[in-house]
């Protein structure tokens, strides 16, 4: 009969109910894996979500102090004027400041600090909040207010969202170097028209980095010479305008080539030499 459980056809249908239940459990372990892989990337959604939207906040907070100083010097669309600033004000906020830095065309314009060392304003304010920017700085081995010694040296943090001297890294391209004509650095005895010379790389402890003061014109000449030998953008008459050279403003942020890193994983630096356009214009007439 179809129905009687002692039927040998019956019989050999039992252990395909067993294997049924086994291929059951087998779905239920996959689906709670499944589940839990879910839950995982959920998770892993949401903390990145969550470092995202901190870093875009930090980010804020930093863009916020900076518009802030902003309203501190008035620019003007023609690049070969000089930004007009308020040093009383700027100093009321915070008396380290010591000039001005302007690259007409970008979003480069912000006062520039000195402190006791090169970390006080790594990543703190003019008005002592921590910030994830900082504010721009000189050496704080440079003579105040810069443009004095040979070599004066203003560093400022490259960031991903375009501002600080994010700028001035991406001029390790030809063409971006190209477009920039004029940099301003304002100090309180007056402004300083600069062209860019040429930009190079180097390891966060290369110390040739940091040299402000030479023995003769000829050492410092041949220095600015070896630091064109390894540049990766430059002017075609760099050789030319050395040779009339006495102050240079360099200009150093981050890069992120790993060639560049040093031993304990600090990334390298892109460094932007520029030379005062009245020694250019001096230079190249005196070689006419």
């Amino acid at each position: 009969m179809p129905g009687d459980l002692s039927q040998p056809g019956m019989s050999r249908r039992q252990p395909q109910y067993g294997q049924a239940r086994r291929t059951s459990g087998r779905r239920s372990l996959a689906h709670r894996i499944s589940n839990f892989l879910i839950v995982v990337g959920v998770v892993l959604l949401v903390a990145a979500g969550g470092v995202w939207g901190f870093t875009q906040w930090r980010y804020h907070e930093s863009a916020v102090e900076n518009e802030r100083l902003a309203a501190y010097a008035e620019v003007f669309e023609n690049p070969s004027d000089a930004p007009q600033v308020d040093w009383d004000g700027l100093r009321k906020i915070n008396g380290d400041v010591v000039g001005w830095l302007y690259v007409p065309g970008t979003t480069i314009n912000y006062a520039v600090y000195q402190g006791e060392d090169n970390e006080q304003y790594l990543h703190h304010s003019a008005t002592g909040n921590w910030v994830v920017s900082g504010q721009l700085f000189m050496d704080y081995q440079n003579v105040a207010p810069g443009m004095v010694d040979e070599q004066s040296i203003i560093y400022g943090h490259h960031l991903l969202n375009g501002t600080m001297f994010e700028q001035i890294a991406a001029m390790d391209d030809q063409d971006k170097f190209n477009e920039i004509g004029t940099i301003w650095y304002v100090t309180d005895q007056g402004p300083h028209e600069l062209v860019p010379l040429l930009m190079y790389y180097s390891r966060a402890d290369d110390q040739d980095v940091r040299r402000f003061d030479f023995n003769s014109v000829d050492e410092y000449h041949a220095y600015l010479g070896s630091l064109l030998d390894k540049s990766v953008t430059s002017r075609p008459d760099a050789t030319r305008i050395i040779q009339g050279t006495r102050h240079v403003l360099s200009l150093v942020t981050c890069n992120y080539y790993r060639e560049y890193y040093d031993e304990d994983g600090t990334n390298g630096r892109s460094i932007l030499v520029c030379v005062p356009k009245v020694e250019v214009d001096a230079a190249l007439a005196s070689q006419t």
